[in-house]
């Protein structure tokens, strides 16, 4: 397709993706879902899983090949946006009073996970026909056990936000395990990349620039200060340009050194000055976010396919990767926190929260396709993870909340840790 037939193919493209997102959410929503998670569903609902098997024709005009790297690249933007306000929108000091029992959880749920992952590629995964030919069983093994690993931290942070949870202890415990989880879980799929190309180059550029994101976030802190007050003297616009050049070429840098985008967003949400023409220029950009973000769920869908997992095998390599995940995130987590101190109630939310996959397993699953690593029938399979992790989220908490009231107990609102102002 030429660009001129790429426009309005992309333009029709969103209208139907944005009014499918909101039809799911909306249909989910009765059953007490977020609407994060209908974004999700509503992807694969318009991949080759439901449209594509009873439409195909409506699928393929729709979404043409040529049409699916814009999608992706245009999800990227919405992906990047939402996740420099959730880090904006953090408020660090609640961590202060959870980094022990969040460094744990983290622990727990980065090594039970990978360790359970490979045990089971390496028992069955031969077996299933699900593994590619020419990838050797240690890095399908590895990809599938970091896969596993990976906390959906973005739908995390936003279940969190949109049911009021920020300030509870199990909330900012959460958001702080998930976001050294998955920080973790990026170095160990670059090592993993890097074993399947032959070289240790990935990883070390993931250690070696994750310190330089570092050193830059170091110098944004140093200068707020002089970014406020220069941020008083310009004109809204201009604010809003030099905030989205900076935050692209921070999202870019983060992406070259193996981190994904999503993470130098996100760090750079955390130290952004503060003031009130920099948070009217960070509250112009959030709508963007959630706008263009289903493009990605979208993106997702369209190389999920359900029909792929017909064969008996692959189903019994798709449920044992269900079983291992809520093992290895929320029994884990949930003994983490436990064993860290924390009540039983901040525990099981804890094990909840974490275990929900959702977006940054359908990243790395992307990643693993393109690169090779991944067939088509185990992607689809692990997309059934996501599925499975991120929508029993929901009920879960739900389900503790009436527990606790039927034991006449509280839950963790507000949060009992103190809260030092910023």
């Amino acid at each position: 397709m030429s660009a001129t037939d790429l426009a309005p193919a992309f333009f029709l493209a969103v209208v139907v993706i944005l009014v499918a997102c909101r039809a799911v959410s909306r249909l989910l929503a009765l059953v007490g879902q977020p609407p994060v998670v209908g974004e999700m569903l509503a992807g694969v609902v318009l991949g080759p899983s439901v449209l594509g098997a009873l439409l195909p024709g409506v699928e393929s005009g729709l979404f043409p090949q040529d049409l699916r790297p814009v999608l992706y690249v245009v999800g990227q933007i919405g992906l990047v946006a939402f996740m420099f306000h959730v880090g904006w929108d953090f408020r660090v000091d609640r961590l202060r009073g959870v980094a022990r029992p969040a460094g744990l959880v983290s622990a727990a749920g980065v090594v039970v996970p990978v360790v359970l992952g490979v045990l089971l590629i390496v028992a069955v995964g031969e077996r299933t026909g699900a593994m590619a030919p020419d990838i050797s069983l240690t890095v399908s093994a590895l990809f599938v056990g970091v896969a596993l690993a990976v906390t959906a931290f973005p739908m995390l942070a936003r279940i969190i936000a949109e049911r009021n949870l920020a300030g509870t202890r199990y909330g900012s415990l959460s958001l702080g395990a998930g976001a050294v989880d998955d920080a973790v879980a990026w170095i160990l799929l670059a090592g993993v990349f890097s074993i399947a190309g032959g070289s240790a180059g990935l990883v070390s550029l993931a250690v070696g620039g994750g310190f330089g994101l570092i050193a830059i976030l170091a110098v944004v802190v140093r200068l707020r200060g002089r970014t406020v007050l220069l941020a008083e003297r310009a004109t809204p616009e201009n604010l809003l340009l030099v905030l989205v050049g900076v935050l692209f070429l921070v999202a870019w840098y983060a992406d070259e050194i193996g981190l994904y985008a999503v993470f130098g967003a996100f760090s750079l949400g955390l130290v952004f000055p503060r003031s009130r023409q920099l948070d009217r220029s960070v509250e112009t950009l959030e709508p963007v976010g959630r706008l263009f973000l289903p493009l990605f769920f979208t993106y997702s869908g369209l190389n999920t396919d359900f029909t792929l997992l017909g064969s008996g095998p692959v189903l019994l390599f798709t449920a044992g990767c269900v079983v291992v995940a809520i093992a290895g995130k929320f029994g884990a987590c949930w003994l983490a926190a436990r064993a860290a101190g924390e009540p039983n109630r901040v525990a099981l939310r804890v094990g909840a929260l974490m275990n929900a996959r959702g977006l940054m397993q359908l990243i790395a699953l992307n990643l693993g396709l393109a690169a090779g690593i991944v067939t088509q029938a185990m992607f689809s399979a692990l997309v059934v993870v996501a599925i499975v992790t991120t929508v029993m989220a929901t009920p879960l908490l739900a389900l503790i909340d009436r527990w606790e009231r039927s034991r006449g107990e509280r839950d963790d609102r507000p949060d009992p840790a103190p809260v030092v102002a910023a």
